[in-house]
C-alpha cells in the first residue's frame, strides 16, 4: 500500500493495476460463487449477469480504497459488496420481470440498510413473484453493515451517504416504471430540488443522482481515519452533483445505441442536439474541477475527474457514435494531460483484454 496518496498518474495506475484490480477480483469471485447457488432461476440468471457486464464499476470504485491507507483491502470489500447490490439491483428493475414501483422502492430499500448497521434485514423480494436467493441479496447487505460496523466515527457520514442513497433509489424506482411515466416522475422529482440546484435540467440531476462515487469517498476517508465532520459534508457538497453527474453523464453518453436498441432511458438524448451535450459535458467538467479545489488530497479528486474522462472515452462504444471522435478530442483538451493518459492507458488495457 502506498504510504501516500499518489500525486501522478503513473503512479495511481500502478496501485491500480498491482492492488485494486486483483483484489476486486478476488472479492467478486466470492460473490460470483454465492449468485451460482441461488436457486431461483431468474434471480440467479440477474445476478451473474450484473457482475459478468458491469465489473468495471466494482474496479472503478475500488480506486476510493486507496483513501482508507492501510485498510484498503477493508474498503475494497465494502465497496465491491455495495456496487454489486447496485448493480444487482439495477438488472432486477431493468431487464427482470416487474414494472412496479412498489417492488423497485422495497428492492432498493436493501442498499439504504446496506448503510444502517443497526437496522435488521427484511425480505427484499416482497413485492414481486421471484423470492429464494438462498441469502444472496441479504449477505450483501450484511457485509456492508459488518464493514462500517468497524468505523469510529461513521455517525459523522453517515447522514450524507444516507442522502446519496435516497437520491440514487428515487432515481432508480422514477426511471424503471412504465414507460410512459418515467419522464413525468423524474421531472416533479426534480421539482422538488431546483431551487437548490437550479443550473441544472431533470435529467442532469437525475444523471447526478445515479453515481455512488461519493458514498465510496466517504466510507474510504473514514476506514483511513482521517475524516472530520467538516471533511464529510465538504465531500458531499464536492461530489454531487458534478462529479457524480460527470460519472453517470459520460456513462450513459458511452450506452447511447446501446440503451436505444434495449430502448431504456437514456439521459444524453434530452440534450437539443450534439453541440448542447458537447457544451454540458464542458460544463460539468470545469464545475467538477472548480469544486474539488477544497478538497485535502486535491490532486487525487482530479486524477478521478481526469481520469472518468479518459477512462470512458476509451471504451470502444466511443467508435460507434457519430459525435464520438469530435467529443473525444473536445472532451480530453479540455481536462488536460492527465485525461490524455487515461485515455491511452485506457484503450491498451482494452485491447489486451479483448475489447474492441
Amino acid at each position: 500500500m502506498p504510504k501516500t496518496i499518489p500525486r501522478t498518474s503513473p503512479y495511481l495506475m500502478q496501485f491500480v493495476y498491482r492492488k485494486v484490480f486483483p483484489q476486486v477480483n478476488k472479492e467478486l469471485a466470492g460473490w460470483i460463487n454465492r449468485a451460482e447457488q441461488i436457486p431461483n432461476a431468474e434471480l440467479r440468471e440477474q445476478a451473474l449477469a450484473s457482475i459478468r457486464s458491469k465489473k468495471f464499476h466494482c474496479q472503478g470504485g475500488g480506486v476510493y480504497s486507496i483513501l482508507a491507507g492501510q485498510r484498503w483491502k477493508d474498503a475494497i470489500r465494502f465497496i465491491v459488496a455495495y456496487q454489486t447490490i447496485s448493480d444487482y439491483l439495477d438488472n432486477l428493475c431493468d431487464r427482470s420481470t416487474s414494472l412496479d414501483p412498489n417492488d423497485f422502492r422495497l428492492l432498493h430499500q436493501s442498499m439504504e440498510d446496506a448503510l444502517s448497521p443497526e437496522k435488521e434485514l427484511i425480505n427484499y423480494y416482497a413485492n414481486r413473484e421471484e423470492q429464494n436467493d438462498d441469502g444472496y441479496l441479504a449477505a450483501l447487505v450484511q457485509t456492508c453493515q459488518d464493514s462500517l460496523r468497524t468505523l469510529d466515527n461513521y455517525a459523522w457520514i453517515k447522514p450524507y451517504a444516507l442522502q446519496l442513497e435516497q437520491l440514487y433509489s428515487d432515481l432508480q424506482v422514477h426511471k424503471h416504471v412504465k414507460e410512459e411515466e418515467r419522464i413525468p416522475r423524474l421531472e416533479n422529482w426534480f421539482n422538488e430540488y431546483k431551487e437548490k440546484w437550479p443550473s441544472l435540467s431533470w435529467y442532469e440531476f437525475s444523471a447526478s443522482s445515479g453515481s455512488t462515487l461519493g458514498i465510496f469517498c466517504l466510507v474510504s476517508y473514514t476506514m483511513g481515519q482521517t475524516m472530520t465532520k467538516e471533511l464529510a459534508k465538504a465531500i458531499f457538497d464536492s461530489y454531487f452533483p458534478f462529479m457524480q453527474g460527470l460519472h453517470i453523464l459520460l456513462d450513459y453518453y458511452i450506452d447511447q445505441l446501446e440503451d436505444s436498441e434495449e430502448g431504456d432511458l437514456n439521459f444524453c438524448n434530452y440534450y437539443d442536439n450534439t453541440d448542447h451535450l458537447k457544451e454540458r459535458l464542458l460544463y460539468f467538467i470545469n464545475q467538477t474541477n472548480f469544486h474539488v479545489q477544497d478538497l485535502p488530497h486535491k490532486h487525487f479528486h482530479e486524477m478521478i475527474h481526469n481520469g472518468l474522462v479518459g477512462l470512458y472515452l476509451a471504451d470502444p462504444k466511443v467508435k460507434l457514435l457519430q459525435s464520438g471522435k469530435d467529443i473525444t478530442k473536445t472532451l480530453l483538451q479540455a481536462s488536460g494531460r492527465r485525461s490524455s493518459f487515461f485515455h491511452v492507458n485506457a484503450r491498451v488495457y482494452n485491447k489486451l483484454a479483448g475489447k474492441k
